[in-house]
Protein backbone atom coordinates (compact mmCIF):
# COMPACT_ATOMS: atom_id res chain seq x y z
CA UNK A 1 0.00 0.00 0.00
CA UNK A 2 3.36 2.29 0.52
CA UNK A 3 1.61 4.04 3.58
CA UNK A 4 3.47 3.98 7.03
CA UNK A 5 2.02 0.46 9.34
CA UNK A 6 0.01 2.90 12.45
CA UNK A 7 2.26 0.83 14.88
CA UNK A 8 5.25 2.93 13.56
CA UNK A 9 4.14 6.54 14.53
CA UNK A 10 4.86 5.23 18.28
CA UNK A 11 8.20 4.74 17.48
CA UNK A 12 8.70 8.38 15.99
CA UNK A 13 7.66 9.81 19.10
CA UNK A 14 10.12 8.20 20.60
CA UNK A 15 12.51 9.53 18.49
CA UNK A 16 11.58 12.36 19.27
CA UNK A 17 11.80 12.25 22.92
CA UNK A 18 15.45 11.13 22.84
CA UNK A 19 16.09 13.72 20.55
CA UNK A 20 14.12 15.97 23.09
CA UNK A 21 16.47 14.77 25.69
CA UNK A 22 19.55 14.53 23.79
CA UNK A 23 19.52 18.37 22.97
CA UNK A 24 19.54 19.29 26.40
CA UNK A 25 22.66 16.96 26.92
CA UNK A 26 20.92 13.99 28.72
CA UNK A 27 21.65 11.02 27.09
CA UNK A 28 19.42 7.58 27.65
CA UNK A 29 22.69 5.46 28.41
CA UNK A 30 23.64 7.63 30.51
CA UNK A 31 20.82 7.67 32.73
CA UNK A 32 20.67 3.84 32.34
CA UNK A 33 24.35 3.69 34.11
CA UNK A 34 22.62 5.62 37.41
CA UNK A 35 19.76 2.71 37.31
CA UNK A 36 17.16 5.34 35.88
CA UNK A 37 14.95 3.37 33.27
CA UNK A 38 11.86 5.68 31.77
CA UNK A 39 8.94 3.29 30.17
CA UNK A 40 6.42 4.46 28.59
CA UNK A 41 2.99 3.50 30.50
CA UNK A 42 0.55 5.39 28.15
CA UNK A 43 0.54 6.04 24.60
CA UNK A 44 -1.99 7.96 22.14
CA UNK A 45 -2.00 8.85 18.68
CA UNK A 46 -4.13 11.11 16.67
CA UNK A 47 -4.10 10.17 13.00
CA UNK A 48 -4.89 13.16 10.86
CA UNK A 49 -3.70 12.07 7.15
CA UNK A 50 -1.53 9.27 5.90
CA UNK A 51 2.24 8.80 5.82
CA UNK A 52 3.60 7.40 3.32
CA UNK A 53 7.28 5.73 2.91
CA UNK A 54 9.83 7.30 1.84
CA UNK A 55 8.64 10.39 2.80
CA UNK A 56 10.17 13.04 4.70
CA UNK A 57 8.37 13.92 8.06
CA UNK A 58 9.33 16.29 11.26
CA UNK A 59 8.53 15.41 14.82
CA UNK A 60 7.82 18.17 17.40
CA UNK A 61 8.24 17.30 20.90
CA UNK A 62 7.88 19.36 23.98
CA UNK A 63 7.69 18.26 27.38
CA UNK A 64 4.28 18.91 28.49
CA UNK A 65 4.27 17.55 32.59
CA UNK A 66 6.89 16.29 34.49
CA UNK A 67 5.92 15.38 38.00
CA UNK A 68 8.22 13.58 40.92
CA UNK A 69 7.83 10.18 39.54
CA UNK A 70 6.84 10.37 35.69
CA UNK A 71 6.56 12.87 33.00
CA UNK A 72 4.76 13.09 29.62
CA UNK A 73 5.84 14.63 26.28
CA UNK A 74 3.24 16.09 23.67
CA UNK A 75 4.08 15.03 19.81
CA UNK A 76 3.24 16.66 16.32
CA UNK A 77 4.40 14.56 13.35
CA UNK A 78 4.59 17.19 10.58
CA UNK A 79 4.77 17.01 6.63
CA UNK A 80 6.76 20.05 4.88
CA UNK A 81 4.59 21.32 2.37
CA UNK A 82 7.00 21.42 -0.57
CA UNK A 83 6.70 24.94 -2.49
CA UNK A 84 4.72 27.31 -0.12
CA UNK A 85 6.98 27.05 3.19
CA UNK A 86 3.79 25.55 5.20
CA UNK A 87 3.29 22.11 7.39
CA UNK A 88 0.63 19.39 7.25
CA UNK A 89 -0.29 17.90 10.64
CA UNK A 90 -0.18 14.15 10.05
CA UNK A 91 -0.46 13.11 13.93
CA UNK A 92 -0.33 14.44 17.04
CA UNK A 93 -0.16 12.25 20.40
CA UNK A 94 1.79 12.39 23.77
CA UNK A 95 3.70 9.19 25.82
CA UNK A 96 3.35 9.36 29.80
CA UNK A 97 6.65 7.68 31.45
CA UNK A 98 7.62 6.56 34.51
CA UNK A 99 10.87 6.94 36.26
CA UNK A 100 11.81 3.19 37.96
CA UNK A 101 15.12 1.30 38.80
CA UNK A 102 16.84 -1.57 37.65
CA UNK A 103 14.08 -3.58 39.59
CA UNK A 104 11.14 -1.62 38.52
CA UNK A 105 10.09 0.23 41.34
CA UNK A 106 9.25 3.58 41.09
CA UNK A 107 11.51 6.43 41.76
CA UNK A 108 12.19 9.71 41.86
CA UNK A 109 13.03 12.09 39.09
CA UNK A 110 16.56 13.11 40.06
CA UNK A 111 16.16 16.79 40.45
CA UNK A 112 19.18 17.79 38.25
CA UNK A 113 17.31 16.03 35.30
CA UNK A 114 14.03 18.15 36.12
CA UNK A 115 15.97 21.20 36.12
CA UNK A 116 17.68 19.90 32.63
CA UNK A 117 14.44 18.88 31.65
CA UNK A 118 12.68 22.19 31.47
CA UNK A 119 15.85 23.71 30.49
CA UNK A 120 16.47 24.84 26.66
CA UNK A 121 18.30 23.29 24.02
CA UNK A 122 21.87 23.46 24.37
CA UNK A 123 24.61 25.46 22.01
CA UNK A 124 27.08 23.48 23.04
CA UNK A 125 27.33 19.76 24.29
CA UNK A 126 26.96 18.70 27.81
CA UNK A 127 29.84 17.06 28.97
CA UNK A 128 29.53 13.67 29.91
CA UNK A 129 29.05 13.13 33.64
CA UNK A 130 31.31 11.17 35.84
CA UNK A 131 28.94 7.90 37.22
CA UNK A 132 30.82 5.97 40.17
CA UNK A 133 29.18 2.89 41.54
CA UNK A 134 28.48 5.01 45.15
CA UNK A 135 26.08 7.06 42.81
CA UNK A 136 24.53 4.22 41.34
CA UNK A 137 24.16 2.22 44.56
CA UNK A 138 22.97 5.60 46.04
CA UNK A 139 20.11 5.73 43.09
CA UNK A 140 19.23 2.38 43.56
CA UNK A 141 18.59 3.14 47.01
CA UNK A 142 21.43 0.58 47.97
CA UNK A 143 23.74 2.25 50.78
CA UNK A 144 27.61 1.83 50.17
CA UNK A 145 29.46 -0.10 52.68
CA UNK A 146 32.92 1.20 53.52
CA UNK A 147 35.90 -0.94 53.75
Amino acid sequence: MGIVHHGTYISYFEVGRVEYMRRRGLDYHSWTQLGIHLPVVEAHVRYRRTARFDELLCIETRLADLQRVQMRFDYRLLRPELGNGGEELVAEGYTTLACVGHDHVIRRVPQDAEAILRGPELTEPRPEPEVGLSDRRAYEGVVPTSS
